[in-house]
Protein backbone atom coordinates (compact mmCIF):
# COMPACT_ATOMS: atom_id res chain seq x y z
CA UNK A 1 0.00 0.00 0.00
CA UNK A 2 1.17 3.22 -0.94
CA UNK A 3 0.80 4.64 2.96
CA UNK A 4 3.60 2.20 3.84
CA UNK A 5 5.72 4.07 1.74
CA UNK A 6 5.54 7.35 3.73
CA UNK A 7 7.44 6.47 6.72
CA UNK A 8 3.94 6.06 9.07
CA UNK A 9 5.26 5.99 12.50
CA UNK A 10 1.82 5.66 14.49
CA UNK A 11 -1.31 3.97 13.23
CA UNK A 12 -4.65 3.97 15.10
CA UNK A 13 -7.33 2.09 14.92
CA UNK A 14 -10.92 2.92 15.86
CA UNK A 15 -14.38 0.93 15.29
CA UNK A 16 -17.42 -0.07 16.38
CA UNK A 17 -18.71 -2.00 19.31
CA UNK A 18 -18.03 -5.75 18.30
CA UNK A 19 -15.85 -4.67 15.00
CA UNK A 20 -13.04 -6.77 15.98
CA UNK A 21 -10.56 -3.81 16.32
CA UNK A 22 -8.66 -5.20 19.17
CA UNK A 23 -8.14 -8.50 17.31
CA UNK A 24 -7.05 -6.60 14.22
CA UNK A 25 -4.85 -4.04 16.36
CA UNK A 26 -2.68 -7.07 17.65
CA UNK A 27 -2.25 -9.02 14.01
CA UNK A 28 -1.33 -5.44 12.56
CA UNK A 29 1.05 -5.15 14.70
CA UNK A 30 2.11 -8.92 14.33
CA UNK A 31 2.19 -7.93 10.62
CA UNK A 32 4.44 -5.51 11.36
CA UNK A 33 7.36 -7.11 12.84
CA UNK A 34 6.92 -9.45 11.00
CA UNK A 35 7.58 -7.67 7.87
CA UNK A 36 10.80 -6.26 9.34
CA UNK A 37 11.99 -8.61 12.32
CA UNK A 38 14.50 -5.55 13.17
CA UNK A 39 11.97 -2.80 13.67
CA UNK A 40 10.50 -1.72 17.16
CA UNK A 41 7.07 -2.01 17.76
CA UNK A 42 4.92 -0.99 20.20
CA UNK A 43 1.17 -1.65 20.78
CA UNK A 44 -0.61 0.59 22.92
CA UNK A 45 -4.14 -0.61 24.18
CA UNK A 46 -6.48 2.30 24.98
CA UNK A 47 -9.59 0.97 25.32
CA UNK A 48 -10.30 2.28 28.45
CA UNK A 49 -14.26 1.70 27.97
CA UNK A 50 -14.57 -2.33 27.11
CA UNK A 51 -13.29 -4.03 30.19
CA UNK A 52 -13.22 -7.80 28.31
CA UNK A 53 -11.85 -7.70 24.73
CA UNK A 54 -8.81 -6.45 24.92
CA UNK A 55 -5.62 -6.37 22.59
CA UNK A 56 -3.81 -6.52 26.12
CA UNK A 57 -4.96 -10.07 26.18
CA UNK A 58 -2.26 -10.65 24.10
CA UNK A 59 0.50 -9.32 25.60
CA UNK A 60 2.37 -11.89 26.31
CA UNK A 61 2.57 -13.55 22.92
CA UNK A 62 3.51 -10.35 21.61
CA UNK A 63 6.47 -9.57 23.73
CA UNK A 64 8.11 -12.89 22.94
CA UNK A 65 8.12 -11.53 19.55
CA UNK A 66 9.68 -8.58 20.59
CA UNK A 67 6.70 -6.20 20.32
CA UNK A 68 6.55 -3.57 22.95
CA UNK A 69 2.69 -3.87 24.37
CA UNK A 70 1.10 -0.80 26.68
CA UNK A 71 -1.82 -1.54 28.72
CA UNK A 72 -4.41 0.91 30.87
CA UNK A 73 -3.54 0.85 34.21
CA UNK A 74 -5.44 -2.18 35.94
CA UNK A 75 -5.98 -3.94 32.56
CA UNK A 76 -7.49 -7.36 32.90
CA UNK A 77 -7.69 -7.08 36.81
CA UNK A 78 -10.82 -6.30 38.93
CA UNK A 79 -10.90 -2.69 38.90
CA UNK A 80 -13.01 -1.57 36.75
CA UNK A 81 -11.66 1.83 36.41
CA UNK A 82 -8.70 1.79 34.18
CA UNK A 83 -6.32 4.83 33.32
CA UNK A 84 -4.05 5.75 30.55
CA UNK A 85 -0.78 5.06 31.06
CA UNK A 86 1.75 8.29 30.45
CA UNK A 87 3.95 5.92 28.71
CA UNK A 88 1.69 6.18 25.56
CA UNK A 89 2.84 9.63 24.41
CA UNK A 90 6.15 7.80 23.70
CA UNK A 91 5.12 7.01 20.95
CA UNK A 92 5.18 10.20 19.74
CA UNK A 93 8.64 11.08 20.69
CA UNK A 94 10.38 8.05 19.65
CA UNK A 95 11.51 8.26 15.34
CA UNK A 96 12.51 4.67 15.20
CA UNK A 97 9.49 2.99 16.67
CA UNK A 98 6.29 2.38 14.77
CA UNK A 99 3.36 2.31 17.36
CA UNK A 100 -0.39 1.00 17.12
CA UNK A 101 -2.90 2.66 19.36
CA UNK A 102 -6.16 0.37 19.98
CA UNK A 103 -8.72 2.67 20.99
CA UNK A 104 -12.25 1.61 22.05
CA UNK A 105 -15.74 2.26 23.02
CA UNK A 106 -16.89 3.83 19.64
CA UNK A 107 -17.19 7.65 19.80
CA UNK A 108 -16.68 7.82 23.57
CA UNK A 109 -13.67 6.16 23.46
CA UNK A 110 -12.09 7.61 20.18
CA UNK A 111 -12.48 10.84 22.48
CA UNK A 112 -9.52 10.21 24.39
CA UNK A 113 -7.34 10.82 21.61
CA UNK A 114 -8.15 14.33 22.57
CA UNK A 115 -5.83 14.78 25.14
CA UNK A 116 -3.10 13.66 22.79
CA UNK A 117 -4.50 15.71 19.53
CA UNK A 118 -1.80 18.02 19.31
CA UNK A 119 0.81 15.71 19.21
CA UNK A 120 -0.34 14.34 15.96
CA UNK A 121 0.64 17.45 14.24
CA UNK A 122 4.41 16.38 14.03
CA UNK A 123 4.48 12.77 13.33
CA UNK A 124 2.87 10.64 10.26
CA UNK A 125 -0.08 8.34 10.85
CA UNK A 126 -2.97 6.75 9.27
CA UNK A 127 -6.39 6.56 11.57
CA UNK A 128 -8.25 3.11 10.25
CA UNK A 129 -11.82 2.58 10.97
CA UNK A 130 -12.57 -1.30 11.05
CA UNK A 131 -15.62 -2.63 10.12
CA UNK A 132 -17.70 -5.88 10.59
CA UNK A 133 -20.57 -6.11 8.10
CA UNK A 134 -22.32 -8.19 9.51
CA UNK A 135 -22.75 -6.19 12.65
CA UNK A 136 -25.53 -3.76 13.71
CA UNK A 137 -25.40 -0.26 12.57
CA UNK A 138 -22.41 -0.77 10.21
CA UNK A 139 -23.91 -3.74 8.01
CA UNK A 140 -25.05 -1.07 5.23
CA UNK A 141 -23.04 1.76 3.61
CA UNK A 142 -25.26 4.58 4.94
CA UNK A 143 -24.33 3.23 8.51
CA UNK A 144 -20.66 2.92 7.60
CA UNK A 145 -20.79 6.21 6.78
CA UNK A 146 -22.39 7.82 9.45
CA UNK A 147 -20.38 5.48 12.50
CA UNK A 148 -17.07 7.20 10.51
CA UNK A 149 -18.80 10.55 10.76
CA UNK A 150 -19.60 10.27 14.58
CA UNK A 151 -15.90 8.76 15.33
CA UNK A 152 -14.18 11.41 13.50
CA UNK A 153 -15.73 13.73 15.07
CA UNK A 154 -14.97 11.88 18.59
CA UNK A 155 -11.50 11.67 17.69
CA UNK A 156 -10.82 15.06 16.06
CA UNK A 157 -8.77 13.24 13.57
CA UNK A 158 -9.46 12.44 9.68
CA UNK A 159 -10.32 8.29 9.13
CA UNK A 160 -7.41 7.58 6.53
CA UNK A 161 -9.21 4.21 5.56
CA UNK A 162 -11.68 1.24 5.70
CA UNK A 163 -10.10 -2.21 6.98
CA UNK A 164 -12.86 -4.88 6.18
CA UNK A 165 -13.20 -7.38 9.06
CA UNK A 166 -16.71 -8.54 7.72
CA UNK A 167 -16.88 -12.08 9.43
CA UNK A 168 -18.66 -14.69 10.78
CA UNK A 169 -15.54 -15.99 12.95
CA UNK A 170 -15.34 -19.50 11.36
CA UNK A 171 -18.04 -19.91 9.96
CA UNK A 172 -17.31 -17.03 7.26
CA UNK A 173 -17.86 -18.89 4.05
CA UNK A 174 -16.43 -17.09 0.15
CA UNK A 175 -19.42 -16.43 -0.29
CA UNK A 176 -19.73 -14.05 2.90
CA UNK A 177 -16.73 -12.30 2.50
CA UNK A 178 -18.03 -11.39 -1.02
CA UNK A 179 -20.74 -9.61 0.47
CA UNK A 180 -18.79 -7.77 2.99
CA UNK A 181 -16.15 -6.67 0.30
CA UNK A 182 -19.11 -5.48 -1.44
CA UNK A 183 -20.47 -3.32 1.31
CA UNK A 184 -17.30 -1.51 2.18
CA UNK A 185 -16.66 -1.15 -1.50
CA UNK A 186 -20.09 0.85 -1.67
CA UNK A 187 -19.26 3.00 1.57
CA UNK A 188 -15.74 4.10 0.27
CA UNK A 189 -17.63 5.08 -3.01
CA UNK A 190 -20.21 6.85 -0.41
CA UNK A 191 -17.28 8.63 1.58
CA UNK A 192 -14.23 8.87 -0.58
CA UNK A 193 -12.65 6.58 2.18
CA UNK A 194 -10.37 4.04 0.74
CA UNK A 195 -10.55 0.13 1.64
CA UNK A 196 -6.84 -0.59 2.39
CA UNK A 197 -7.36 -4.11 4.25
CA UNK A 198 -9.10 -7.09 4.04
CA UNK A 199 -8.86 -9.02 6.69
CA UNK A 200 -9.61 -13.01 7.28
CA UNK A 201 -9.21 -15.92 9.89
CA UNK A 202 -6.01 -18.15 8.11
CA UNK A 203 -8.26 -21.04 8.22
CA UNK A 204 -10.79 -19.80 6.46
CA UNK A 205 -9.47 -17.45 3.85
CA UNK A 206 -9.84 -19.42 0.50
CA UNK A 207 -6.19 -19.84 -1.19
CA UNK A 208 -7.25 -16.51 -3.62
CA UNK A 209 -7.65 -14.63 -0.94
CA UNK A 210 -4.48 -15.07 1.15
CA UNK A 211 -2.56 -12.16 -0.33
CA UNK A 212 -5.24 -9.95 -1.88
CA UNK A 213 -8.76 -10.11 -2.24
CA UNK A 214 -9.93 -10.69 -6.52
CA UNK A 215 -10.59 -7.01 -6.36
CA UNK A 216 -6.79 -6.69 -5.45
CA UNK A 217 -7.23 -5.63 -1.61
CA UNK A 218 -4.48 -6.57 0.98
CA UNK A 219 -4.82 -9.53 2.75
CA UNK A 220 -4.10 -9.28 6.93
CA UNK A 221 -4.11 -12.77 7.70
CA UNK A 222 -5.18 -13.53 11.30
CA UNK A 223 -5.02 -16.81 13.73
CA UNK A 224 -6.72 -16.47 16.94
CA UNK A 225 -5.24 -19.51 18.13
CA UNK A 226 -1.69 -18.26 17.80
CA UNK A 227 -1.74 -14.75 19.57
CA UNK A 228 -5.01 -15.02 21.77
CA UNK A 229 -5.03 -17.39 25.16
CA UNK A 230 -9.03 -17.49 24.83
Amino acid sequence: MAEENKKVRLYVFVGAYGSGKSEVSVHFAHMLKQRDPSAKVMLADLDIVNPYYRSADAKDALEAEGIHVIVPEYANTNVDVPALSGEVYSAFDMPDTVAVFDIGGEDLGARVLGAMLSRFKNIEYRVYMVVNAFRPFTSDPEGIRQMAGELTEAARLPISGFINNSNLLEETTEEELEEGEKVLLAASELTGIPVVYQTGLENVLPENWKEKTPSGIPVLCMDRKVLYKY
